[in-house]
């Protein structure tokens, strides 16, 4: 479900947004994740719908790679 934002603060979040997608770290966990990705396809595994989970180093669902195995972002770090 999209967000209800005025064009300003969406034009001010796909900023914040791009910024925080091309940091260092972002970017190292996206190459890995297309690496992965691949990996597991020409391995014949079904990952459609997962996501790669970067500190389980294993595919998950979307909904179970999210708050930190159901501790919270508070926590995670």
């Amino acid at each position: 479900m999209k967000q209800k934002l005025s064009p300003t603060a969406k034009r001010a979040k796909a900023i914040r947004d791009k910024k925080a997608a091309m940091t260092a770290d972002r970017r190292k966990k996206k190459a890995e994740n297309q690496r992965k990705r691949r990996a597991a396809i020409k391995a014949g595994k079904n990952i459609k719908g997962k996501d790669y989970d970067h500190k389980d180093k294993r595919f998950k669902s979307v909904k179970a790679n999210r708050g930190n195995d159901g501790k919270g972002t508070k926590l995670e770090g």
